[in-house]
């Protein structure tokens, strides 16, 4: 009885978010195991036994679930013939995502769970996840039953056609099955549309009442007999080592949960195994706090956004430690272009790790500091990335974004700052942002011909919002200065941001909104840059100016919201919830949100969130499981 019990409270640990606060958004794709850029698996259907798991990429990732039942064998997860469950729901949380289906005379539930808790680095960086599950028949009668998780070897591939072998091992109480390529040739492969093929992909259990094999076609099999029973709970476990995880300026670093090289992958699961229990309430916990936190903040739907993009944007970073001790979290560019660390993807990404550990939106941007200040970028300006994911050696990309870059990092640097109630790291790296500031000081109030971060649009000059970045970032360094002590540079660039925010508004004032850029009336653009006036507090611009622009994009939203500017119908969803917070009212924040929402609850891309879609159509436009998506907590700042 007392074994039943202990079952029961573990289970109900497990998947109480899904029954508690179970969320109404049809994700169009549903998290399911959620590591790093390489190990990211989702279920792009309504149904988790409609097809294949697959890579952010659209590759398939075959992870299946069969059910037995007194004879009758249901497949629950993945494709394939024979019988199939049917489904009760689908819920996703922030570290959860959780199912019930029935299977003949019982129900089956299983929670997906990445425990991604950012206070606690040793945890994000540990690469492994659990399928937890509960069984219990609806006619509360016994009934013999048996569960069994079957991966393909594509989980360690680029391409199907490389040689994979299999293993299978005991270490302690787990019994471990794991795959990968022959060749393991060690970061020898970078870009945009890849999968890691060096490393291994493990399934783990517990040894006790498990059959582990190596079926056939190099699956990796574990399955559970229960006998005759009336209720059964437990877990099993997915991870990957990868070994080595990016190239740093020349150098191999590991992941950060072995950056000493003293650790293995079996520790990882044994701590996995040892800390399940614990987690659960965790995570649990961290759920409900998250979506009543983003509720207060900005309204149901929007909460159930933030739920949705939580582990989106975490496991588009890896995590490691760089040679001279600081603390990388290294961003992917999934499905844009591959590029590492690039500030633009950085700014939009950075609320969500203010938010919950402004430590880690310092790693996000360590990487860019260090690259200007070893003298490897000698531009008045930052790069824009520090290469190809995973080689960080040195920007990548084509062409400079001066103002951009210049104005992100600064208006980083000064929120890290606010969050942490410190000014240590402006003051760390202030000779690099006077450079920069003074970059933005001459050529940031009518930007000349350049990209900003919405680089698909194209080149153009005399950009009105990528102004506002630039003056905000002015206002920002003065308020850094004068918290650090230094007066006289407070105080002047105080004055240059206001005298700055007082042209633009005469430059860029179009009667009943402000333009797109400065020389062309009768044009218009979001300005979620000016979201910062308000959280950092520096009120440069009159409130008039964001009242006057929240009002006119009232009138120019679309079915699934507000485009980007006047010139296409598409938008970017991370900008749309900056300019719905410069609202002053819920009303206003609502009436940009919800068409959002609508669009991800209606879209026929199932695919993980796109940030670049249609406002017309229920189409994305490119983009997909980017980290940018951490900008929607911006609200919540």
């Amino acid at each position: 009885m007392l074994r039943l019990l202990t079952a029961v409270l573990i289970a109900f640990a497990a998947f109480a978010p899904a029954r508690a606060q179970r969320n109404s958004l049809r994700a169009p794709a549903y998290p399911i195991i959620t590591i790093d850029p390489n190990i990211s698996a989702w279920s792009a259907a309504d149904h988790l036994y409609d097809e294949d798991l697959r890579h952010w990429s659209l590759k398939h990732f075959p992870l299946r679930g069969y059910l037995t039942v007194d004879g009758v064998e249901y497949r629950f997860m993945g494709g394939g013939e024979g019988t199939t469950a049917t489904q009760l729901y689908a819920d996703v949380q922030a570290t959860q995502t959780g199912y019930a289906f029935t299977c003949g005379p019982v129900r089956l539930e299983l929670a997906f769970t990445a425990p991604l808790l950012m206070d606690d680095l040793e945890l994000i960086s540990r690469p492994v996840n659990y399928i937890s599950y509960k069984i219990v028949p609806s006619d509360k009668t016994p009934h013999r039953m048996s569960l069994r998780f079957e991966a393909s070897p594509l989980w360690g591939v680029n391409t199907p056609d490389q040689e994979t072998v299999q293993a299978k091992r005991e270490s302690g109480k787990l019994v471990l099955l794991s795959t990968g390529t022959k060749s393991q040739d060690i970061l020898g492969r970078k870009g945009d549309d890849v999968r890691i093929d060096w490393g291994y992909f493990y399934l783990a259990a517990e040894k006790k009442g498990t059959d582990a094999r190596i079926g056939s076609g190099g699956m990796l099999v574990l399955e559970r007999d229960f006998g005759s029973t009336r209720m059964e709970s437990g877990k099993i476990m997915a991870g990957y080592d990868d070994i080595y995880s990016v190239r740093y300026f020349g150098e191999r670093l590991r992941p950060y949960w072995n950056r000493s090289g003293e650790k293995t992958i079996d520790d990882m699961f044994a701590a996995a195994l040892k800390d399940y229990k614990l987690l659960m309430r965790r995570c649990d916990a961290f759920n409900r706090k998250l979506m009543r936190d983003a509720k207060h903040a900005g309204g149901r739907k929007y909460a159930e956004l933030c739920a949705l993009a939580y582990r989106q944007s975490i496991h588009a970073h890896k995590l490691v430690e760089s040679p001279q001790g600081e603390l990388l979290l290294l961003s992917k560019e999934n499905y844009s272009n591959g590029s590492i660390a690039t500030v633009d993807v950085a700014y939009p990404a950075a609320p969500l790790y203010l938010k919950y550990n402004p430590r880690l939106a310092e790693a996000i941007i360590n990487g860019n500091f260090y690259y200007s200040e070893s003298g490897r970028w000698t531009k008045p300006f930052p790069s824009h990335d520090l290469g190809t994911y995973p080689i960080a050696n040195g920007q990548t990309y084509p062409g400079d974004m001066p103002v951009e870059e210049a104005g992100n990092m600064i208006i980083l640097t000064a929120a890290i700052c606010f969050r942490e109630h410190s000014w240590a790291y402006a003051e760390k790296h202030w000779e690099t942002l006077s450079t920069w500031a003074a970059y933005l000081r001459t050529f940031g109030l009518d930007p000349d011909n350049q990209l900003c971060t919405d680089d698909f649009a194209g080149h153009f000059a005399h950009n009105t919002n990528l102004s506002i970045k630039a003056i905000e970032a002015l206002g920002a360094y003065a308020q850094m200065a004068r918290k650090l002590g230094k007066k006289d540079i407070a105080a002047d660039y105080d004055a240059e941001a206001r005298r700055m925010a007082a042209e633009w508004v005469k430059m860029a004032d179009d009667g009943d909104h402000y333009r797109l850029t400065f020389d062309k009336s009768g044009t218009w653009s979001q300005k979620y840059n000016m979201v910062w006036d308000k959280i950092l507090g520096l009120n440069l611009f009159p409130e008039s100016v964001a009242a006057t622009e929240i009002a006119y994009y009232k009138t120019k939203l679309n079915p699934y919201g507000l485009p980007l500017d006047n010139r296409e119908m598409y938008t970017k969803s991370d900008w749309i919830v900056w300019t719905a917070t410069m609202a002053t009212n819920q009303e206003d924040f609502d009436a940009l949100i919800n068409p959002m929402w609508r669009f991800y609850n209606e879209t026929v891309d199932r695919i993980p969130m796109s940030d670049w879609y249609f406002t017309h159509v229920p189409h994305h436009r490119g983009f997909r499981a980017r980290s940018v998506v951490g900008g929607y907590f911006i609200k919540m700042l």
